[in-house]
């Protein structure tokens, strides 16, 4: 009876020695699992969260940029007196730098709506750069198109409402106030979209940086 339950101990201590020795090694594994999957999650966070916020930024750009092609494609006032020969009144067609002003912006517009869908893209594969790369490109392109309508119309409002007395110009929102001011708002709004381009564009380059 001795030897049987000494030989019964024996074998439970050798068995309890080989479960030690079986899970040794899942447990030293498991926070080397677990290390690499946090690493491969926190890698890819600040990338998708860059291309979410890049996102946003171009879905404000398409809705300032349409109020500015809008508000300057539809800026017009006729004055309520006009005599037999002449009736008073203006248009953004009559000035050609308002009329490139609304083309540009028509074509950013259109830009932009494009551009969505590979933002999408770099939101579902954070790790791609062909389509960040595109996106840096073409709004780097695109940010001087807006820039250049909006700082040429921006100066043709300035004149608008000040005047220049050294080149014989009269100011004349006097008289068209309700036109002086919805090109003035087109243009901020031309200026609201050039501040966005360039945040997409950092935003781009700091995302590509990464890579």
């Amino acid at each position: 009876m001795e030897k049987s339950h000494e030989s019964t101990t024996i074998e439970m201590g050798e068995s309890s020695k080989l479960e030690r020795r079986g899970k040794a090694p899942l447990l030293g594994s498991t926070p080397a699992i677990s290390a690499v999957v946090g690493h491969d999650k926190g890698a890819g966070n600040p990338k998708r969260g860059i291309a979410i916020f890049d996102l946003i930024l171009r879905i404000a750009a398409v809705a300032t940029s349409i109020g500015a092609a809008v508000g300057m494609g539809t800026a017009g006032e006729t004055l309520p007196f006009f005599t037999q020969f002449f009736q008073f009144e203006a248009g953004y067609d009559d000035l050609p730098t308002f009329t490139f002003f609304v083309v540009a912006m028509s074509i950013v517009v259109g830009y932009l709506v494009l551009s969505i869908p590979f933002s999408i893209v770099c939101i579902a594969r954070s790790h791609a750069v062909v389509p960040r790369l595109l996106l840096i490109i073409f709004d780097t392109a695109f940010v001087t198109l807006t820039t250049a309508a909006a700082g040429a119309s921006a100066a043709i409002v300035y004149l608008a409402h000040n005047g220049n007395q050294d080149a014989n110009w009269l100011a004349f929102c006097n008289q068209f106030g309700d036109f002086c001011q919805t090109t003035s708002g087109a243009v901020v709004a031309a200026f609201v979209t050039v501040v966005i381009f360039l945040l997409m564009v950092l935003l781009s380059a700091i995302a590509l940086k990464r890579h």
